[in-house]
């Protein structure tokens, strides 16, 4: 079970990467691995982004515009145990310069374990690994009391047993915070770039393009932040084919074809667009976090045994100078994968020194 649980999942990342697959519209591009999310708080919470404006190093990785000179000399560091032995981390690090603005570098990895090799005849001839990695500078500034601007430029490369790739992209960001009503939205457009040299040589394939957009809200009574993701704006029907369970189906009783009305369709891809998350603070340095994404629900689910494909969870603490996340994200009926994270301020290290006059 675990090895099929494995080669689905590399499937939906890697092969796609390759070949062109018509059914989700994540097999119509290549490095798939930038929609990894890179923290526990952003996977409890449903999504692979967040619009929460307050100074959390991760939270930028994937939202450059959060991107302020509060996180000087943050670092942050998040791994995640997918199914079998395929994994994936996230080395994040903060740094404002006094002319040049605030700054965030990050290192991507992705390796997806050795495979074994064989020819067309079935012979055995080894193993192969694959991987993919990317490394990303992200700037942002500050326009005024309500508005923050941001860009990430991402440098990939990918490598699957002999085919490897170069590949350049690019997200830019605006954010709205309104600090009295504990208030932000957010505007992304994601992974604007181009592959720089392709699997097979004049075969280029485009990178995972998104728009995307967030709400987050504090309530003002409660310990409560809502938030609100609005992801593939650039595209309103998400849904495939899927000839195992096709739209229209015949009612085993009267032999009639049941079909979709148009609300229920008009319904379904408008959810498939829609991320809800939770965040609840029960006491000043303790996070329970909640999500529900529609559209993995629908992608991912076995009928016949849903569970809770597409649910998230996840719990937050922090103690001394570090802030400690976990979160777990169903993706598969079989289990769910573990995510880890930890920030700190290394500047918290330092001891300052009193001046004498």
């Amino acid at each position: 079970m675990k090895k099929i649980v494995k080669y689905s999942f590399v499937l939906l990342l890697i092969s796609t990467n390759i070949f062109t697959v018509f059914s989700q519209i994540g097999g119509n591009s290549v490095y798939n691995s930038l929609d990894l999310t890179n923290s526990p708080r952003v996977t409890a919470m449903g999504g692979s982004f967040l619009s929460i404006n307050d100074d959390d190093i991760n939270l930028s990785v994937s939202n450059p515009s959060l991107i302020s000179n509060k996180m000087n000399n943050n670092l942050s560091l998040n791994f995640v145990d997918m199914y079998s032995d395929i994994n994936y981390g996230f080395a994040s690090y903060s740094k404002t310069f006094k002319k040049l603005g605030s700054f965030v570098t990050t290192m991507q990895f992705v390796n997806y374990g050795k495979f074994t090799a064989a020819d067309e005849t079935g012979l055995v001839t080894g193993t192969f690994s694959a991987a993919d990695y990317s490394f990303d500078i992200g700037w942002g500034r500050t326009l005024s009391q309500h508005f923050t601007i941001g860009s990430n430029i991402k440098f990939i490369y990918s490598k699957l047993e002999t085919y490897s790739s170069l590949g350049l992209a690019v997200d830019v960001a605006g954010t709205y915070h309104n600090k009295k009503n504990n208030f932000s939205a957010s505007l992304i457009f994601k992974n604007i770039g181009r592959q720089i040299t392709a699997y097979v040589p004049g075969n280029t394939e485009p990178v995972p393009f998104e728009i995307q957009a967030g709400l987050s809200k504090k309530m003002e009574h409660v310990p409560f932040r809502l938030s609100l993701l609005f992801t593939h704006l650039e595209k309103w029907d998400l849904t495939y084919n899927d000839p195992l369970h096709p739209e229209n189906t015949v009612n085993m009783l009267t032999g009639a074809v049941d079909k979709k009305s148009g609300f229920d369709k008009f319904t379904d891809k408008a959810l498939r667009h829609i991320v809800v998350g939770g965040e609840f603070s029960p006491a000043k340095n303790f996070f329970i976090r909640l999500g529900y994404n529609y559209k993995r629900r629908k992608e991912m689910q076995v009928v016949a045994k849903p569970g809770t494909v597409g649910f998230s969870w996840g719990v937050g603490i922090k103690i001394s100078k570090f802030s400690i996340n976990y979160a777990r994200s169903a993706y598969y009926a079989a289990g769910s994968p573990n995510y880890i994270g930890i920030t700190t301020c290394l500047s918290d290290f330092i001891k300052k020194t009193k001046t004498i006059n």
